[in-house]
Parts: C-alpha cells; sequence; structure tokens
C-alpha cells in the first residue's frame, strides 16, 4: 500500500521504511548537510511534491543563478572558490563593471547582500576570508525597481518593493509596497522560470532596470506576505488545496492503486 506523507516527523521515523512509489508531500526541512537526502529518496523512486529540485532551489542562490543563468541579469555569476572569484574578476575588468552586488547563499530578507566599490574590492575581502564561499556576484543596477511575485495555482499577484534609503529593496530592510500589475512578457519570465524549476506555486523576485528591462532575481516556495493582498488564512487554504489536489490525482493513477 503507498504511503503518503504530509508532515516532516512521520518522515523521519519511516526513512528507512519508504519504498518506490510512496509520496512524500510538502517542504522537507532540512539541515545544511543533509541535502543529499532528496537525491536518496529520488534515487529510491519516491514521489515528491513540490519536487526535489524546487526545494533545492528555494534553498541556494547559487544553484539558482547555475538552473537561471538565462533569464538573470547580465554576468550574474555563481563563485564557489577563489578560483571561480578570479574568473569573475577578470570578466568584471573586460567588461568595465565598477560596483557590484555579492548574494550570500542561504541568506534572505536581504541580510545576505553587499554592495561594493568594486570587484577588486570585493576580492580582497574574500581572499582575506571576510567573505564566505559560496556566493552570487552581479553588477549594481542603480535606479532598479524591485518586484515581488507571488503564485499560487491559478492565484497570482504582484508589488513593488521599494526603498528610497537603502538599495535592498526588501521589506524587513525598511522598503515598503505598492500593488503593481504585470506586463505579459513579466509573466511569462515567471511562468518559464517555475517550469524550469518546478515549482507548482512560488514566491517570484523580479528587476526593472531604468531602461524598462526585465531580469529574474530570486524563486522560493514560500515566504513573506507582507505587501501581499492576500492573507494568511486564505494563502495556508490555497497551498493545502494545491497539495490536496496533488494527493487526489496521485490516488486515481492505476499504477498507484496496483502497489
Amino acid at each position: 500500500m503507498v504511503r503518503i506523507i504530509t508532515d516532516n516527523d512521520r518522515l523521519r521515523s519511516q526513512y528507512d521504511e519508504l519504498q518506490a512509489g510512496d509520496i512524500i508531500v510538502g517542504r522537507i526541512r532540512l539541515k545544511k548537510s543533509e541535502e543529499h537526502l532528496l537525491l536518496d529518496l529520488k534515487e529510491r523512486g519516491l514521489i515528491i511534491f513540490p519536487s526535489a529540485l524546487s526545494q533545492l532551489l528555494s534553498r541556494s542562490k547559487t544553484l539558482q543563478s547555475h538552473i537561471f543563468s538565462h533569464y538573470t541579469l547580465p554576468y550574474t555569476t555563481p563563485v564557489h572558490d577563489r578560483h571561480d572569484l578570479l574568473k569573475v574578476l577578470n570578466e568584471y575588468h573586460k567588461a568595465e563593471i565598477k560596483q557590484v552586488v555579492s548574494k550570500l547563499d542561504r541568506k534572505n530578507a536581504g541580510l545576505g547582500i553587499n554592495l561594493w566599490p568594486s570587484i577588486e574590492d570585493l576580492y580582497n575581502q574574500a581572499s582575506l576570508d571576510g567573505l564566505p564561499y559560496p556566493f552570487v556576484i552581479q553588477p549594481y543596477t542603480k535606479g532598479c525597481r524591485d518586484i515581488r511575485v507571488v503564485v499560487l495555482g491559478e492565484y497570482g499577484e504582484a508589488y513593488y518593493r521599494e526603498n528610497s534609503h537603502n538599495f535592498r529593496q526588501n521589506l524587513h530592510c525598511g522598503g515598503s509596497f505598492r500593488a503593481c500589475t504585470l506586463s505579459d512578457r513579466q509573466w511569462q519570465i515567471c511562468r518559464k522560470v517555475m517550469r524550469r524549476g518546478d515549482f507548482p506555486y512560488a514566491h517570484i523576485d523580479l528587476m526593472v532596470t531604468e531602461e524598462g528591462k526585465t531580469f529574474f532575481t530570486e524563486i522560493n516556495l514560500r515566504g513573506g506576505i507582507r505587501g501581499a493582498v492576500i492573507n494568511a488564512p486564505e494563502y495556508q487554504r490555497r497551498l493545502n488545496d494545491i497539495h490536496e489536489a496533488f494527493i487526489k490525482k496521485k490516488r486515481k493513477q492505476p499504477e498507484l492503486l496496483s502497489l
């Protein structure tokens, strides 16, 4: 009989008993060194929803910059060690890029974002162990606007996050918000990113430059909803509905009924 696991405590207690075809629904709580468990579960043939890929992407900005490089600001690069950084340093000098931004891999809410006067300043700090690897580096884009997009199945909304006193637009860093309407092109970017990362729902951040160009910056399965129209109970209800619809669909599949 197929097991359907919907809570982390049961997942942990029955971990070694799980078999191919068993279903895990909901985000899996993992410590920093436990991501390999997702690979183990996939190799054993378990069905994971949201997908293992989307859960890994939600945890790592460097992985996002690898997977979604087609949609990010040009020269956005993941840096895993000093060899990577030296390569980026040469590329940035060649492109005459001045100010740069670094994003620590596992920091959210704008807390891991740093602005540097130059790539050399960043390199000096990293070479003296003042900046922990891995991180993402990208050119600083003055005057850009930040858009947060919330997608829950058929539901979607977007709002600007603005801060005139801090280049970090995050609300946690003192920013304000106002609703906005996405263009067809912007919604297309969101859909393509979600499809590529196998996200059934997501919080997506977009950057709009002064020239009007839109780039993807980050994605997560969950995030704060301060600034959103949807409230916490409605958000949770829609999330539960997505999970229940997935379980219902899987229960109807003949190959599962025969297990």
